[in-house]
């Protein structure tokens, strides 16, 4: 084919199809980026253009991003120092091109479908409605599904009930509007300046839930790979971040009714409880338990009667003889890839207190709605 005839084909493909700019923060991510990349180049949309965010990477990570985009023209590899992935973050929506701006860390992977259902549910949709998320697997080093993520979903005005439970879940699931990105601000990388980064996106994902509306499809289309050295293994610095970023958020938000705070707030203090034990960090833990006491004993009940029969089942695993476990067989384990059908979430049932939570939740959103809508109004007298 000739060169021009190629190109103005090319030209009226993305014409037709709004240009996604996909942006990948990559620090020390050689073991990873190459699986991550495939899985973006694979999409079934294909308008896509690929900024990998070299951030400041001490391994080989830049020359695999180069190699592989030797063999795709959509990659582009841009090299910063270290500053952190909220910085870096910036940094690709700053250079990109796309209508919509797709976010993926680079040791995620994304179902192959994943950004066309994306595209297609924002776009049936209003200027209103600023950001699509998918739901997410668990995975592990060798792209196995170890779990599921988070079944919590909601749609439209979700601010009230994202603070409380963090429907989004990871940085690989969100499509936003470019131009709404900007408006808001970007990602904060004061957090990462502070020595507490990790929440990040959860910090972007309010600000955005805060003023727009958010569309979810309810399929498991990103692996959210678990390992030792991800950001979130640092269980210390994430629930620094965490409680930091709900602070900030409630903050910012002085029209939250009081039923709506407090339940975020005991939220994410059990949250930060959970990922200080696991950082062995005794003092922090105690702190978190007082207030959570306070707010829910039933929590606190449950714990100590878990820990008393973790202490037996201790004790009973001291006299079993090993030999009754060696005939076990593998745990056979599903990978994620471009083969797996995309599950609809679990129907699991709600226990009637989360359900109580969620209805009144949702109609302290449907009230915060209703106050920006008239804001906005009386703002634009066009509206």
């Amino acid at each position: 084919m000739l060169p021009d005839v190629a190109e103005d084909r090319r030209a009226s493909f993305y014409s037709d199809h709004s240009l996604v700019s996909v942006v990948i923060p990559a620090f020390n991510a050689s073991a990873y980026i190459e699986r991550t990349l495939r899985s973006a180049i694979r999409q079934t949309y294909t308008a896509l253009e690929i900024i990998v965010v070299n951030d400041g990477s001490t391994d080989d990570t830049a020359r695999v991003v180069e190699r592989v985009a030797m063999s795709d023209s959509r990659i582009r590899l841009l090299s910063t120092g270290n500053r952190g992935v909220a910085a870096a973050r910036n940094t690709g929506i700053e250079a990109s091109s796309g209508r919509f701006v797709a976010f993926l860390d680079a040791d995620d992977l994304w179902h192959r479908t994943k950004i066309e259902k994306q595209v297609n549910a924002l776009n049936r949709l209003s200027s209103r409605w600023a950001a699509v998320y998918a739901l997410h697997y668990l995975i592990n080093e060798d792209d196995e599904i170890i779990g599921l993520g988070s079944s919590h979903m909601a749609r439209g005005y979700i601010y009230a009930r994202h603070l409380k439970f963090k429907n989004v879940g990871n940085g690989s699931a969100l499509l936003v509007r470019r131009n709404v990105a900007l408006e808001i601000g970007g990602f904060d990388s004061s957090y990462a300046a502070a020595g507490i980064g990790g929440c990040e996106d959860l910090d972007f994902e309010l600000r955005l839930a805060a003023r727009y509306c958010i569309e979810v499809i309810p399929e498991r289309l990103v692996g959210y790979r678990k390992h030792p050295r991800s950001m979130s293994s640092d269980h210390l610095r994430m629930g620094k971040s965490i409680l930091e970023v709900v602070r900030r958020s409630i903050a910012a938000n002085p029209g939250l009714p009081g039923y709506a705070i407090r339940s975020a707030i005991d939220a994410t203090q059990k949250y930060a409880f959970w990922e200080f034990r696991q950082a062995r960090t005794t003092s922090l833990s105690l702190a978190m338990i007082w207030p959570i006491l306070l707010s829910d004993p039933r929590f606190v009940a449950r714990l100590l009667f878990q820990q008393g029969l973790r202490g037996i089942q201790y004790c009973r695993r001291l006299v079993t003889t090993k030999a009754k476990y060696q005939d076990r067989p593998p745990v056979n384990r599903l990978k994620f890839s471009d083969q797996i059908i995309p599950l609809a979430p679990e129907c699991s049932e709600k226990s009637p207190r989360v359900l109580r939570q969620l209805i009144r939740l949702a109609s302290v959103d449907a009230d915060l709605s209703s106050t920006l809508t008239l804001e906005r109004t009386a703002s634009d007298p066009r509206r």
